[in-house]
């Protein structure tokens, strides 16, 4: 029988499509991936004084590995399904760029840019998924994807506009983030496409599972760095710490995995183009910081431009 929650479902054997579209756990795996991701961005913000960005994403990486391995494991003794040979090559592949060097390369770039506007420049991923897919997974190029993609970017770049700084030009500590977030942008699409493969064989929370201990081995060289950090940070960052292993992490890569397993990568990716406008929302109610005019305009034209990528075309 079918878990009630999309992360149980997740963890467990993968549930195919529904005919006429993805399913209400589906649906829900997508809105929990929002969310949780769009609440890292400010979390990351907030703990990034305390913590570098290697031992930040190693310490995310070793909570999540604990909590997702107690689910994933007993299953693993019970199936005795392992990937082999060459079915390794595209695990170690988003392991070491997303686990890895997405995460490291994000927390640097917030140690230079607002949470705000590091989720605007990640959300160039979608389009670089969709192109991306359309080549190598065949996908192909529906207009209405290529629609809306246009109209949501549009979107995200008007909050861009709205979130910039009103006069001067960027530092060049700003110019660093913003290709740090570019870099992290990249590694996170080209993820997307080698992990879809992975996910018709794997569930999705093994699949994740294997993809945070890849990452988890790549970060070890921070481990010194972590343990010094931890002794001397306050209480608030070291629980920060954890609810990004815990929720941003082991449930929201999950359920994006699941989600990914029922779905086309560009069209789910399309769907990220909602976490630049669900945190700058976070960060109004937990920072008090009121989103500009232009900002909200753009985030409506973003929620117009997801629902044109979920348009058939004839």
């Amino acid at each position: 029988m079918a878990s009630s929650t999309p992360f149980r479902a997740a963890t467990s054997a993968a549930l195919p499509a529904p005919p006429g579209g993805m399913s209400a756990l589906g649906v829900a795996a997508v809105l929990v991936t929002v969310v949780l991701w769009a609440s890292a961005f400010v979390g990351i913000r907030a703990i990034g004084p305390t913590f570098s960005p290697g031992s930040l994403t190693l310490g995310r990486l070793a909570v999540a590995a604990v909590v997702l391995g107690a689910l994933v494991l007993p299953q693993l003794a019970k199936s005795k399904v392992l990937p082999r040979g060459r079915e390794w090559w595209p695990i170690l592949g988003y392991g070491v760029m997303w686990f890895g060097g997405y995460n490291v390369a994000l927390n640097a770039a917030e140690h230079l840019l607002d949470a705000g506007t590091a989720a605007l420049l990640i959300n160039v991923n979608p389009i670089l998924v969709a192109v991306m897919a359309g080549f190598f997974l065949k996908e192909g190029f529906p207009r209405w994807l290529i629609i809306g993609s246009l109209v949501a970017f549009g979107g995200v770049a008007l909050i861009a506009l709205g979130s910039g700084p009103g006069s001067g030009e960027r530092s060049t500590a700003d110019v660093a983030g913003v290709l740090l977030c570019l870099l992290a942008a990249v590694l996170a699409a080209v993820s997307v496409i080698i992990q879809k493969p992975v996910l018709r064989k794997f569930p999705a929370g093994q699949a994740t599972w294997f993809g945070i201990m890849v990452g988890a081995v790549c970060c070890l060289p921070f481990s010194g760095q972590l343990v010094s950090e931890l002794q001397s940070a306050p209480l608030p960052a070291t629980l920060g710490l954890v609810y990004l292993g815990v929720f941003p992490t082991a449930i929201a890569f999950t359920t994006w995995a699941y989600a990914l397993s029922l779905v086309d990568a560009g069209k789910l990716a399309a769907t990220t183009y909602l976490v630049p406008g669900t945190t700058i929302l976070i960060s109004w109610l937990l920072l008090s910081e009121v989103p500009s005019v232009l900002g909200l305009v753009g985030g409506v034209v973003c929620l117009v431009g997801v629902g044109l990528t979920r348009r058939r075309s004839r």
